[in-house]
């Protein structure tokens, strides 16, 4: 299934500037694995070393935090946004 990603700006070097792209994928892991095999080193600054989401960054599918969902077996629709979100900090 076609999903569209939306890429955070400190990816964007990663993926040539752009600010979304479509990937081929029917969980939220699958869309990592597309976007690492489109465009190398994404992966490792979505996921953690245990191949988990990193804790500051969040994703969703469409508006839903799929760390409430099913994390990265969460499935993704045809058509479906998957947005990845840093955490911001600050004080």
């Amino acid at each position: 299934m076609t999903v569209t990603v939306r890429i955070p700006t400190p990816l964007r070097t990663a993926t040539g500037g752009e600010s979304t792209v479509e990937v081929e994928a029917g969980t939220v892991g699958e869309v990592v694995k597309a976007l690492e095999a489109a465009h190398p080193g994404v992966a490792e600054r979505i996921l953690d070393d245990g191949g988990k989401l990193r804790r500051f960054v969040n994703v969703f599918v469409d508006d839903e935090d799929v760390r409430f969902a099913g994390g990265l077996e969460t499935p993704v629709r045809e058509g479906a946004t998957v947005s990845i979100i840093p955490a911001v900090a600050g004080g």
